[in-house]
């Protein structure tokens, strides 16, 4: 007879194992593995090489052999890699959203995911003092390497999510779009191809936009793409916009803070006026989606008011400066994203 405070009771009967626990315990193996195999340019030298063994690799990447040796086996194990006859080359998967210069291309948006890994490893910090773990200036002017970074991560994590969002935009007839906390200004390229006649404008840092620009003239959109540098807390919304994006960005600020970002963008925006936020979200419990509470976890330790919302609250604030007609939809799988939108009566 099982006991009634044994584990077997506590899952119906069924045997219960550490295996989950310790999959946990080891689960950023792989990520350091993805990483460093990024960094070092592993699968753009495959990609290159077609199948190659160690010693050619390491003459490629000027590497170790021992050492490139145990990352590509490691690659390998974690499905990164295939590997016949002591030869490696890239999975289907690495050769699609690996490779440098193919369309689905993820590299640049995972140095994100590097960047703020050693933060991670100070959770405690956090769970102990409630204050993030780094200065968030770090990767917004402070440290113009770690800002480049941040910002040609964003872009590259934009142009992939953008050809889902895009589409679902209520900007139809729509003749100026603020996309506030644009960043690299991608997704406000992405409008103004998508919807002709849309002109848009970018407010974020000066040290942001900076780079913004410049990606901006790369992809030949500086003529219906401007920059407006400034501190979207405190710079006044331009006259003329009858559309607002949040994209992105709202897991970064107070709740106080929404309201009152959710209140100008009414107050600026004309009767019929739209206003989109894309973001992550939970559900009322604040611990589903997983990806989105963890993702609440990974923004506070580097920001001072993250966090993740839950859709009801969105509809919350957004109801409280007079929006109407608010809907909200989850963006196709893989994304984690969810769009809201509401309009200006």
């Amino acid at each position: 007879m099982t006991a009634p405070d044994s584990p077997q009771a506590a899952t119906g009967g069924k045997p219960v194992t550490p295996a989950r626990i310790m999959d946990l315990a080891s689960a950023y193996f792989g990520s350091c593995i993805l990483f460093t195999a990024v960094d070092l340019g592993v699968f753009g030298a495959l990609a290159r090489t077609g199948p190659a063994g160690a010693a050619q690799l390491a003459g490629e990447l000027a590497t170790d052999f021992r050492g490139l040796t145990l990352l590509l086996d490691g690659a390998v194990a974690v499905g990164l890699l295939a590997k016949q006859d002591e030869l490696y080359r890239n999975t289907p998967e690495a050769e699609a959203f690996l490779t440098p210069g193919r369309p689905g291309d993820l590299s640049a948006a995972l140095r994100y995911n590097r960047d703020v890994y050693p933060a991670w490893g100070r959770l405690t910090e956090l769970a102990k003092t409630g204050r993030p773990v780094e200065a968030p200036s770090l990767h917004l002017g402070a440290d113009e390497a770690r800002t480049r970074t941040f910002v040609l991560s964003m872009h590259g994590r934009a142009s992939a999510i953008g050809r889902a969002v895009t589409p679902r935009l209520q900007l139809q007839g729509k003749t100026h779009l603020l996309d506030v906390g644009g960043g690299p200004g991608t997704y406000a390229v992405l409008a103004a191809r998508a919807f002709p006649g849309l002109r848009c404008t970018v407010l974020d840092l000066p040290a942001v936009v900076a780079i913004a620009a410049q990606l901006i003239e790369q992809q030949g959109s500086s003529a219906s793409v401007s920059t407006l540098p400034g501190d979207y807390h405190t710079t006044e919304f331009p006259a003329g916009i009858d559309a607002v994006n949040f994209f992105g960005m709202l897991h970064q600020e107070s709740p106080d803070s929404i309201r009152d970002l959710m209140r100008r963008a009414y107050q600026a925006l004309p009767s019929g006026g739209v206003v989109h936020v894309m973001d992550m979200m939970t559900d009322a419990t604040h611990t589903s989606p997983p990806f989105s509470a963890l993702f609440g976890i990974n923004m506070a330790l580097t920001k001072e008011d993250g966090w993740v919302f839950s859709d009801a609250e969105l509809k919350g604030w957004m109801e409280e400066a007079g929006f109407t007609g608010f809907t909200v939809e989850p963006l196709p799988p893989p994304m984690p994203h969810w769009l809201a939108r509401a309009w200006k009566p």
